[in-house]
């Protein structure tokens, strides 16, 4: 029997602050880092990667809070660990004594999200398939298995769960057989950094529409004055036929969301994002009703299954933007995926951060293909960034995800990134 054996942690950091990529209202020289994760087994063959997606300062607390959890998970036989690892991820956000920093939010939650990744990698590599086709292939009993049900049962049973999954399964064949040909639709926030200069904004938009995006998303909520002349630059540059969507990165209260939006004198735009606080659900469902018809989209900071089932059962949000590190993994994604199926609220993951394009787009093509099926709603994001330091990095080719066939998770860094990015000993930050 191959066990894990032991585990490793890097604080992995991209300088990205200092030429404004990723700024927003909130963030305004955020340096894209990962706590890295990998889980070595005693075959030295076979390891499991993973990352915790951070944005700088405190990097260090997520990789010391990832590597106590990985410790629960030594001794572990990688045999037998599609059997376990709907419990094993029960277990690792239950634990008690992590679980009082939370509950179920932050560095704790994120943290065993990262072990959980890492395990789902090992099972990948064991299967031979990438995680989207592994979590494909699954049986619908084996999939309801994964998702810890506590607090979810007022708005979704496992009963309901499991038609959810039996529903689509005679549809897999042909999802899959669609999403090898097509692709999964793509959009794209690199224009629409807020440090960003009015003339990189038009060229990065001029590109992203020759490249084949039907839909730009723009960060908004530094001035009212600033994000009127931005978005109709953006207008004037890519014309009428394009969609633009923004993005307040949680800059506003209630009302100054309501009459912000509303003051941007502009109802085709597709969506805001995340508007108010990731806490708020209330506050949600109150803009989404005073901006109509403007929708409301969130999900890359709310913290757990529980404060989606709030959203949903609300009416607070009309997409649900998942996000591959935020909560507790692969597992609670799937839980969150089955949720929105039940709501019918489109699943439109969130990748703006180093490897959550790599990761996330496995949790589209699962539900593209075992869930909801290929629709119009769906659109995935992608952002030009980084890509390059991924053993399998995204490919999208016009404006689609293509559908990666390594047996892979997707977080797999290279060796040498990882040690030239290594903060701060690392020799691009001793540079």
């Amino acid at each position: 029997m191959t066990k894990i054996v032991s585990a490793e942690t890097f604080d992995v950091r991209f300088p990205t602050g200092q030429h404004g990529h990723g700024s927003d209202a909130m963030n305004k020289d955020p340096d894209y880092s990962a706590a890295y994760l990998i889980l070595h087994t005693d075959d030295p063959s076979l390891s499991g990667h993973s990352l915790v997606f951070t944005i700088g300062r405190g990097n260090d607390l997520q990789c010391a809070s990832v590597a106590q959890l990985a410790e629960m998970v030594i001794g572990e036989s990688v045999e037998t660990l599609i059997s376990r690892i709907g419990q094993i991820g029960r277990d690792l956000v239950r634990d008690s004594q992590m679980r009082w920093l939370g509950p179920e939010k932050g560095i704790p939650h994120m943290a065993a999200g990262g072990v959980i990744n890492a395990l789902w990698d090992i099972i990948c590599k064991i299967e031979g398939k990438p995680l989207w086709q592994v979590l494909s292939h699954l049986t619908p009993a084996q999939l309801v298995e994964l998702i810890d049900f506590r607090h979810l049962t007022d708005a979704l049973t496992p009963d309901e769960a499991l038609k959810i999954f039996t529903a689509a399964e005679p549809q897999r064949a042909a999802n899959e057989k669609i999403l090898l040909e097509q692709g999964l639709p793509a959009y794209t926030t690199t224009p629409g950094w807020l440090g960003y200069s009015d003339e990189t904004m038009v060229r990065l938009a001029k590109e992203a529409v020759a490249d084949g995006f039907r839909l730009i998303k723009m960060k908004v909520g530094g001035s009212l004055e600033n994000d009127r002349h931005r978005i109709k630059l953006m207008r004037e540059t890519v014309g009428p036929d394009i969609t633009l969507a923004i993005d307040a990165n949680q800059v506003w209260d209630v009302p100054d969301a309501i009459a912000w939006v509303k003051g941007l004198e502009d109802d085709g735009i597709h969506w805001v994002e995340e508007p108010t606080s990731p806490d708020d659900i209330l506050g949600h469902k109150a803009i989404q009703d005073g901006i109509a018809p403007i929708r409301v989209a969130t999900g890359e900071h709310v913290h757990n299954r529980i404060m989606v089932k709030q959203m949903l059962q609300a009416g607070a949000i009309s997409f649900l933007q998942i996000d591959a590190t935020r909560v507790a993994g692969v597992n609670e994604n799937i839980a969150m995926i089955a949720m929105a199926a039940k709501f019918g609220v489109p699943v439109c993951p969130h990748a703006g951060g180093v490897g959550l394009c790599e990761m996330v787009q496995h949790l589209a093509m699962f539900d593209s293909v075992a869930v909801t099926g290929h629709h119009d709603l769906r659109v995935v994001e992608f952002v030009d960034h980084l890509h390059e330091h991924f053993v399998v990095p995204t490919v999208v080719k016009n404006a689609r995800y293509i559908a990666p066939l390594a047996a892979s998770a997707g977080a797999e860094m290279k060796p040498q990134s990882i040690k030239d990015y290594l903060y701060p000993t690392g020799k691009e930050w001793q540079r």
